[in-house]
This record gives structure tokens, C-alpha cells and sequence, in this order.
């Protein structure tokens, strides 16, 4: 044990007196949680919706028919109370739901008017916003098709609610967005770097000759990584919360949990790349096109899933970005508990699992 510590005390000396690799590893973090919380927006299409009918008569089986065939919505679900709205909303299947009150068709028929409400899953504001307007305009087209030649027009009044974002800010979408790409690029860059730049300089083989086995010194080394990207997770937290006014709904030793656990399999990726590239080069071209931009790309960060391709839709499963950002999204912003995130931290466990062992595996053929 103490040999193995004397390795990390030696790798922390290492990154301490390269000052620039400081300043990326800590600043980066601060920089880009304040430039993504205050900047960046997106068409939503094929969002899921679910649809709470109290009328159940002609009016609103018509109304909800011509959402249905709107390119923008695919209904998922028909509920049968209120109370159950939000829990389909904390499943994270829907992105909106259409109550229709129950004397719908006969308060158009004697009053002219209605009035029907649109829920809507506020945590990424700038979708919620998107499909509400959307979700308004098909029921204005729906009012003025019913309407005809009338002399007394029907009006359909639309009532919004956006949940857990109230305010539609954006950091709201972007606070995860970021942890997950700063977790990314700290820990499996830097990891494949590090590991690969000892390769090239001959120092790797002095350091396994030493009596620690060889997977205890590449732990070694991945460890103030591990410590590096913690302290990043508190910094983008206390910012978010203190700066962006991002509250943390839900537990905090979860989310904690949750973070370091994407940070093991980031480490995991780092060591399975560093056995895999040759030069530190290739170490970051893998590391920057290989997960950097899944990240971006596939994560539901940026760019919905839902819009995707199938091909896409079923590729963006083996990135590990998209299932952390699933668990922050829905710990820090919606509040829920493990239950409701199980299936996602079973993900980031087996992966975390396959990319070690893969990784300790193919270190030793490579270096034995």
C-alpha cells in the first residue's frame, strides 16, 4: 500500500507542475458551465406525449386524431387521472400532456369557447418551449377547421404548465450537458495521455519492474484523475446552484454517487484507449472523436434522440454520456430517487465493468 501511494503522490507532482494541463483540467470546468449556461439553443420532432381525455366524446377524439398526425407528436400513452402525469413524466417516456376537461365538446357547443391544458417537461426548457408552441398552433388549426363560416367562432383556450423549469432557463438542459463532457474529457483523455506518454518515453517498463503489480501502477495513475474530476464535479455544482440559480432537487449524495460512478467508467474508457494507442496522438484523436463527440452528438445534450434516425437512435445506447445525462437531468432537476434511475446506473455499472476488465486484460498481453 504505501508503494502504491508513493505512485500517486508521484503522479500528482507530475500534472502539479505542468500549470497548463492545471488550468484546463480545473478552468475548463468553470468556463464552460458559465458559457453553455448562458448561451446555446434548438426542431423537436416525434416527441412522445401523453394524452389525460376526461371528455372522451367526438370534439376531443378529432382534437387529439390531428395531433396525433402531426409530424411533431407520437402519442404514447392515454392516462386515466391526473396523478398520474407526473409519474410518467419522472419515467422520462413524455415530453407533454394534453388534459381535456370533460364537458370539452358542450362547453364549445354552448359557450363557443374551451379550454384544455398542455403540461409540459420543463427540465429541457428549450424543447418544452418548442412543443407547446407547436402542440398551440395544431389546436388553433384544429379551432379554425371546426370553426367554419360561423358568425360566433369557437375559441379554444390553452393553458401551460411547464414543470420542474417554470422560468424556461436554459441552464437547466445544460448544467448536465456540461458535468458529462468535462467528466469525459478529464478522465478519459488525460487517462489515455498520461498512460501512453510514459509508453513512449520508455519510463512505463522502469515502473513495472518495480514489486507493485503492473495493473496497481496504471490504477495509480488514473487516482488524482479521479480526485481532479470530484473536485470539478463540486465546482460545476456550486456554480449552477450559486451562479445559474440550477437548483438540486433531488439527493445529493445520489447525484455524487451517480457522478462518480460516469467517472469509473471514463477512467475505465482512458485505460482501455491508453492500451490500445500507440502515441499520445492517437491516444487523443480516439479519445476526442471516439467520445467527445458522441457526446455531443448522441448524448440528447444538444440535439434530441428522438429526432434521430433509428440507426442513430440505437447507437446512441453504447455512449456512456447519454445514460449520465438520463441520471442528472432526472436527480438534480426532477428529484427523483434511485428507483426511477436504476436501469441507467445498471448501464454505467456493466459498462464501467466490461471497459476494466477489457482494458487490465488487454494491458497485460500488451505489456507482459
Amino acid at each position: 500500500m504505501k508503494q502504491f501511494l508513493s505512485f500517486i503522490k508521484k503522479e500528482f507532482l507530475h500534472i502539479w507542475r505542468d500549470k497548463r494541463t492545471m488550468f484546463i483540467l480545473l478552468g475548463m470546468p468553470v468556463v464552460q458551465i458559465i458559457i453553455f449556461g448562458f448561451a446555446l439553443t434548438n426542431e423537436v420532432k416525434n416527441s412522445k406525449i401523453a394524452i389525460l381525455d376526461y371528455a372522451k366524446d367526438a370534439a376531443s377524439t378529432s382534437l387529439i386524431t390531428e395531433l396525433d398526425a402531426s409530424r411533431y407528436f407520437e402519442i404514447d400513452k392515454n392516462l386515466y387521472s391526473y396523478d398520474e402525469i407526473e409519474a410518467e413524466f419522472k419515467k422520462g417516456k413524455i415530453k407533454l400532456a394534453l388534459v381535456i376537461p370533460q364537458q370539452f365538446a358542450s362547453d364549445l357547443q354552448h359557450f363557443n369557447k374551451a379550454q384544455v391544458q398542455l403540461i409540459a417537461d420543463a427540465s429541457d426548457p428549450n424543447t418544452a418551449n418548442q412543443l407547446t408552441n407547436y402542440a398551440t398552433a395544431v389546436i388553433m388549426d384544429y379551432q379554425k377547421r371546426i370553426t367554419n363560416d360561423r358568425k360566433l367562432p369557437y375559441t379554444i383556450n390553452t393553458e401551460i404548465r411547464n414543470l420542474y423549469n417554470p422560468q424556461l432557463k436554459g441552464a437547466y438542459n445544460f448544467v448536465p450537458g456540461v458535468m458529462a463532457m468535462v467528466l469525459l474529457l478529464v478522465c478519459t483523455m488525460m487517462t489515455a495521455i498520461t498512460i501512453v506518454k510514459e509508453k513512449e518515453m520508455g519510463t512505463m517498463e522502469i515502473m513495472l519492474v518495480s514489486p507493485m503489480k503492473p495493473q496497481m501502477v496504471v490504477i495509480a495513475k488514473a487516482v488524482p484523475y479521479l480526485v481532479l474530476s470530484a473536485v470539478n464535479i463540486s465546482s460545476i455544482l456550486l456554480l449552477s446552484r450559486f451562479v445559474l440559480d440550477v437548483p438540486i432537487n433531488g439527493s445529493l449524495v445520489l447525484l455524487l454517487f451517480e457522478s462518480i460512478l460516469f467517472i469509473l467508467v471514463s477512467l475505465s474508457l482512458g485505460l482501455l484507449i491508453s492500451s490500445a494507442a500507440a502515441s499520445q496522438q492517437t491516444a487523443m484523436f480516439i479519445s476526442l472523436v471516439g467520445m467527445f463527440l458522441p457526446t455531443v452528438m448522441l448524448s440528447g445534450f444538444m440535439f434530441p434522440i428522438e429526432n434521430m434516425p433509428l440507426a442513430l437512435r440505437i447507437v446512441s445506447n453504447i455512449v456512456p454520456a447519454k445514460w449520465y445525462f438520463t441520471i442528472v437531468k432526472s436527480v438534480m432537476i426532477k428529484g427523483i430517487g434511485l428507483h426511477a434511475i436504476w436501469k441507467e446506473t445498471l448501464v454505467l455499472t456493466g459498462m464501467m465493468l466490461f471497459f476494466l476488465t477489457v482494458a487490465i486484460k488487454k494491458f497485460k498481453i500488451r505489456l507482459a
